[in-house]
């Protein structure tokens, strides 16, 4: 199956949109996170999930949930979600247990394997030229999710590899399973941000409902958790919209290099300062991202 000569607009518009959105997202995470546990954030990401995903189906055209045939889509819908929120789950406690230098470097190589995994499952095929800017995205962002590591810090605990790499497969797996779900019957990316919202309640919201109990949020809180939350659930909504009209292996690898946009929210607001590492990764990315979006 060969999606390279896919109308590029039709994905790369939606793509940029869900790079922008998570990266701005991860940003205003990373500025909050000291006051605001994880478990929290999973909450008010359920809960944006369901404003975000539920306004885009009460206002857009899509398949009765009950039509004949849809059953098998809705349910593989579900399924992927599911993937998606316990490769999230798999990943918090990853952190927990290991070293986040090698843990946030590892978990930005899963579009490298959603590549392999639209190859091998899927058939798709790219030209060689799109190749080359995966591989660069790819890279792009191993290096930006590199930093030095705490030789202070230890580690009590293997697990947190067994954790890593079970969080790397199910996000790859899940961006796959969407992917093959648009083939079945009755299937539509408005009934897919549904199945988006219900997965993620039965696996983040179980979660942050378990280990958030007892932490009460301070004034304003509420806005720092869900302002932040709403990116990243609209950057869920772009993903889903590109995956429709897009091949995985190119949408994946774009929607994955939010690093970008994080980094100069960095820069620009925490005044973090940016080292010559990081620029040749961003200009990996680029060049990338410039290369995967050429058609023939």
């Amino acid at each position: 199956m060969n999606l390279s000569s896919s109308p590029v607009w039709l994905w790369f518009t939606p793509a940029i949109s869900a790079l922008v959105l998570y990266g701005l997202g991860q940003g205003l995470v990373k500025k909050w996170i000291s006051d605001i546990p994880p478990a929290l954030f999973c909450i008010y990401f359920v809960f944006a999930k369901a404003i975000v995903n539920l306004s885009f189906y009460f206002t857009q055209t899509h398949p009765p949930l009950t039509a004949a045939g849809g059953l098998p889509f809705l349910t593989l819908g579900v399924l992927a979600y599911i993937w998606d929120g316990l490769g999230w789950i798999f990943y918090f406690q990853s952190i927990l247990l290991g070293p986040i230098t090698i843990v946030g470097t590892l978990s930005a190589a899963y579009p490298a394997l959603t590549v392999v995994f639209g190859r091998v499952f899927l058939g798709e095929t790219l030209l060689m030229h799109q190749y080359a800017g995966v591989i660069a995205v790819v890279v792009g962002c191993l290096g930006l999710a590199y930093s030095p590591p705490d030789s202070k810090s230890g580690h009590r605990d293997s697990r947190w590899i067994l954790l890593s790499v079970m969080a790397l497969i199910l996000w790859a797996g899940s961006q796959t399973l969407v992917k093959y779900s648009y083939g079945l019957p009755q299937a539509s990316e408005v009934n897919l941000a549904l199945c988006n919202t219900l997965g993620g309640a039965l696996t983040l919201g179980v979660y942050g409902i378990l280990k958030g109990r007892g932490h009460r949020l301070a004034s304003g809180d509420w806005i720092r958790s869900l302002l932040p939350m709403g990116m990243m659930a609209g950057g869920d909504l772009g993903v889903i919209i590109a995956n429709r009209f897009g091949p995985i292996s190119l949408v994946t690898p774009i929607t994955g290099a939010y690093p970008l946009v994080t980094l100069g929210f960095a820069a620009l607001v925490l005044k973090e300062a940016v080292t010559k590492l990081q620029w040749l990764c961003i200009l990996f990315i680029l060049i990338g991202m410039y290369l995967v979006s050429l058609s023939p």
